[in-house]
């Protein structure tokens, strides 16, 4: 028999999040989101790789002209926490290994590409989406915005509608 590990309830983790989207917009005018930090990233390693080269692409010599500095912004910093809060809750509920979750019919290789794949278009739909999920909406949903709810509809609905067509890969 397997231990069964314990996870935090998942009402007070909804509502915990639900407070710190409150305190973040109080305290930066922002919400959460985590595609900002890696956008933030990707244009600041690009202006120190090939900085003549970055503000050939329009998009990044638009953002530097109103960011002059990418690498300090909050964003970045609440990437870093997100990556030491996530160690710190493995290491305490004894959770900290490099494991490949799949089905019985899928190979690791298989997975992994497909998550690589699956989060290489999320991470575009997110810069064309002007952000990520939590940023669309967990964030429009705590400003009851119109369009954060419909967001969320969307999200959930296409998550419905397309997890049919990949569930043969997991059971």
């Amino acid at each position: 028999m397997r231990e069964e590990k314990k996870y935090m309830n998942p009402y007070l983790a909804g509502f915990l999040l639900g407070l710190l989207i409150v305190v973040t917009i109080y305290l930066n005018g922002d919400g959460l989101g985590a595609s900002g930090a890696v956008k933030n990233t990707v244009i600041g390693a690009m202006e120190i790789v090939a900085p003549q080269a970055s503000q050939q692409v329009p998009y990044v010599k638009k953002y530097s002209a109103t960011h002059p500095n990418p690498w300090k912004t909050w964003l970045i910093w609440e990437a870093i926490g997100l990556i030491i809060g996530a160690f710190v809750s493995g290491l305490v509920s004894g959770r900290n290994k490099f494991v490949v979750e799949r089905g019985p019919r899928i190979s690791s290789k298989t997975r992994l590409v497909a998550a690589f794949i699956g989060g290489m278009l999320f991470g575009i739909g997110s810069q064309f989406g002007r952000g990520c999920t939590s940023g669309a909406a967990l964030d429009g949903m705590a400003v009851f915005s119109v369009a954060g709810f419909l967001v969320t509809f969307v999200i959930f609905g296409t998550g419905y509608l397309v997890a049919p067509l990949f569930k043969k890969l997991w059971l």
